[in-house]
């Protein structure tokens, strides 16, 4: 089976999530050209203003968003992938969402790990789940920007079944070494595609990296974005070659779970 994913770098507006709905329609018409799978960066709606998302910035449970994204993945007929801050109660949460070709809502996933260097841990609140999306039979794991740096994440994920990791991010550019490696561990350690959009521009402490990348189980760079400018990527994806990788390096059915503690 085959996917064509397109993933749309760009810069966020802050602070005003009407002009970046606007913005992203425009975006996503271009891209679901010649895509089955659309990725936006993370906190697209806003940016990272975290003081002033509850009670005036964030979505309340899922809108005005929600309805925006069902509507534009209808239109456009492909799935749709990114996160918004979403108020429920007095807690507000960085919220993925997956939305269908049919504009239902496929998965949606409450990011787990928060970013101390970002205080989000201050205003946030964690998930406390893992989420798969079903993309017409390939598993998607779902994962926000500091995600990355936890492989037991992406491992979790893989053993309920995930072929394909996709990425939301607002990766700052003096990490970006950082970020390509760990993407393409993850890559390479799951032996599973990595589609990761990540934003660029700036905001009033961070200049943003970039960078955005598609990558396949072998850990080979299929498209990777610039570091500084708005740009659409695009790959097919060729979900033989998981089967593949994992049938001549089968490190995933190598795992010896009963051995992994330490000796007192």
């Amino acid at each position: 089976m085959q996917m064509r994913v397109a993933v749309i770098q760009m810069d966020i507006q802050l602070g005003d999530p009407a002009a970046n709905r606007a913005r992203v329609a425009q975006r996503v018409r271009e891209a679901a050209q010649g895509a089955d799978l659309v990725v936006l960066p993370e906190l697209w709606t806003t940016g990272y203003v975290l003081p002033d998302l509850a009670g005036n910035l964030a979505d309340r449970n899922g809108e005005p968003t929600g309805s925006f994204l069902s509507n534009l993945a209808r239109d456009c007929g492909v799935f749709l992938y990114g996160s918004v801050a979403d108020q429920r109660g007095e807690k507000v949460y960085n919220h993925g969402t997956v939305y269908g070709p049919d504009g239902t809502l496929v998965a949606a996933y409450d990011k787990v790990h928060l970013v101390p260097m970002m205080k989000e841990d201050r205003y946030l609140t964690p998930g406390d789940r893992l989420t798969l999306a079903d993309l017409k039979g390939i598993k998607a794991g779902l994962a926000i920007c500091y995600d990355v740096r936890f492989p037991e994440l992406f491992r979790t994920l893989t053993l309920a079944g995930a072929q394909l990791f996709l990425v939301s991010a607002e990766w700052p550019a003096k990490r970006v070494d950082h970020w390509r490696t760990l993407l393409m561990a993850r890559a390479i350690e799951n032996q599973a595609f990595v589609v990761a959009c990540n934003r660029v521009g700036r905001d009033l402490e961070n200049v943003f990296a970039g960078r955005s990348m598609i990558i396949d189980p072998w850990g080979d760079i299929l498209a990777e974005g610039s570091d500084d400018e708005e740009e659409i990527l695009r790959a097919t994806l060729d979900f033989d070659k998981v089967a593949e990788c994992r049938k001549l390096i089968p490190s995933l059915r190598d795992r010896r779970p009963e051995s992994y503690h330490v000796k007192a």
